[in-house]
This record gives structure tokens, sequence and C-alpha cells, in this order.
């Protein structure tokens, strides 16, 4: 298929647009290159420098390159940022996402795979979590998700578009060429490992304290290999609506820690810092939906093999894209 990667300079989509080629598809990446990097667009890929807030920029990608589907990877995506602004969240993120699909529609294109989150659920009870867990967002970035995909079953209802929404949990890990490089950083992973390198001056475990066996938050990491895999199987036929990624199980940032400083052979400097406003205890994902419809399960399920893989591109990449 001919398929257009929006947000494919970033973490996951390039890792993703990069499988897409290997499986023989034709790739045109979008990215306004915000936050993500040309360095990361694979070799072989059409690449447009283009915001998805520029109707007719978009609207001439549309014509000039008439793409069979869509994987939407696009957006504004840090917490913390959506309680400071909120705004900017659901204007950059909503407005995108129905330029996104008008020009979808008035081109034909009728297959959009959308990057959710995990975040559409909130602070749920129950564990693990599965698609018919009640979403209730608490951080804008969230419901502008939640709202994202509620828009796209309407386009779905109204205009013929499948579509898929991946929610994923923690993504982590790195592949060939590919790995985290986020300016600010916030994900656990590689601030462990920018702390071991030196780049950082401590790593903060926020919260030793919360109702778990050994008192530190649990989160479920998924290797960006598996996600990439999800979205090449998304691009079934019988795939529609929601599918949760995760491994089922999820690790505590105590084993995040310990299993880094395995992996890379020496202690990570590290102190206790009291918990962040709204943190929930532990959030672990059901993948029951997606393997039973389209085979799908986590392969780089292992702290060893997702930690070994971002060691190996921090260490070759101290400073990211920009490492000469």
């Amino acid at each position: 298929m001919k398929l257009l990667v929006t947000g494919g300079a970033g973490y996951i989509g390039s890792a993703t647009a990069q499988l897409l080629l290997e499986e023989g598809h034709e790739v045109v990446v979008l990215d306004n290159l915000y936050t993500g990097h040309r360095e990361a667009v694979p070799d072989g890929a059409a690449f447009v420098e283009a915001d998805l807030l520029d109707v007719a920029k978009v609207r001439e990608v549309f014509r000039t390159h008439r793409p069979e589907g869509v994987l939407h990877f696009a957006a504004l995506s840090l917490v913390g940022e959506s309680m400071q602004d909120p705004g900017k969240y659901f204007y950059t993120n909503v407005t995108g996402a129905v330029n996104l699909l008008e020009a979808m529609r008035e081109a034909g294109t009728r297959l959009i795979i959308f990057s959710s989150t995990a975040a559409v659920y909130g602070s749920p009870e129950k564990m693990p979590i599965a698609e018919t867990t009640p979403t209730v967002p608490t951080n804008p970035y969230g419901e502008s998700k939640l709202m994202i995909e509620k828009i796209l079953g309407w386009y779905h209802e109204t205009h013929g578009i499948r579509w898929v929404a991946l929610r994923y949990f923690n993504a982590c890990g790195a592949v060939e060429g590919r790995g985290e490089d986020h300016e600010p950083e916030t994900h656990l992973i590689p601030l462990l490992l920018l702390t071991a390198l030196g780049k950082r001056k401590i790593f903060k475990v926020f919260g030793d304290d919360y109702p778990t066996p050994d008192g530190t938050c649990i989160r479920d990491y998924i290797h960006i290999h598996d996600l990439a895999r999800a979205h090449v199987l998304a691009l079934d036929e019988k795939a529609v609506g929601a599918y949760n990624l995760g491994t089922t199980t999820g690790n505590s940032v105590k084993e995040v820690l310990e299993a880094a400083e395995k992996v890379i052979g020496k202690p990570i400097p590290h102190e206790i810092a009291p918990r962040r406003p709204g943190d929930p205890p532990a959030l672990v994902a059901e993948h029951a939906r997606i393997t039973k419809e389209l085979g799908w399960e986590p392969e780089c399920s292992t702290l060893d093999e997702i930690i070994g893989s971002a060691w190996a591109w921090h260490s070759s990449h101290p400073d990211g894209y920009a490492t000469k």
C-alpha cells in the first residue's frame, strides 16, 4: 500500500515507517519537525515538512501522493504541559486530526490508524485495563486523544473511513538507528540511561510509599518494535476500533532501575523524591482483543531486552540525533 505517516520523524512514527518499508509498503512521511528529527526518517520514505494545521498544505500532500491509508502519530504529548496549556493541546491535536480527516475524505482515503494512549483511561482502580474500562482522562492530553477517537468513530459512520486506535502504555526501547531523543525528556528509561551517561546528575524516584509490592509505581513497558508490528497488523481489513497495546504484567520503577544497573554494569545515582500529583499506583494493560483478532503478542517484552536496546542507542548517541 501507499501510506502516509504523520509524525514519521518522531520516536514511534519513524520506527513504524521503517518497518512498513521493510514489509514492502510505499511510505510518505509528513512531519513539522517540531519534536521530530529529520535524521530519523528512514531511507526510502518520501518526506514532506508540513504542519497538520496548514490545511492547504495537507490537502496538497493528498493530491500529490494519493495515499491509500494514513498512520497518524503527529501530536503534542507532554502531560504536564497539557495541564499548563490545555488550549494548545486541544487546538493542535484535535484540529490537526480534523484537518487530516477532511483531507482524507476529499481524497477518498478510507483508512486511518491512530496513535492513541493509555491516558484515555485516567486512573482506573481495576487492573489489568481492558478496552471496556471506562475512559475518564485526568489531563488534557488524554482528553484530546479520546476526543479524536470519538471523532474517528463519527467519520467512520458518516464517511466510511475505517479507523483503528492503538492505545499505547509505556513505549520504550530502541530499534536499529532509532531511539528516544526528546526535549524535554520525560520518559523513565531514557532518564535513567542519561543519568548513567553523566548527562543528568541524578535520577529521581517519585514516591516509594505506593500500595505496590516495593512501594514504587508500576507501569506496563512495551518495546517500540512491538508497537510498530501492531501498526502493520492493523492494516488488516478486519481491524476496527480501539485496541490496547501492553504486556499484561508491568514493572515497578525500582525493578526498572535495578534492571538498568544490571544491563549497564554499574550503579545509577538516584534519590527518592516526593510523589508527583496524579500518578496512579499502577497502570497495566490487557491485550486480549488484539491478540484474538490480529494475532499480536509482545515479542520484546523483557526489561533486559528493552533496556539493552535503549542502552545501545543512548551509548552510541549520547547527544541524540545531534551526535556526530
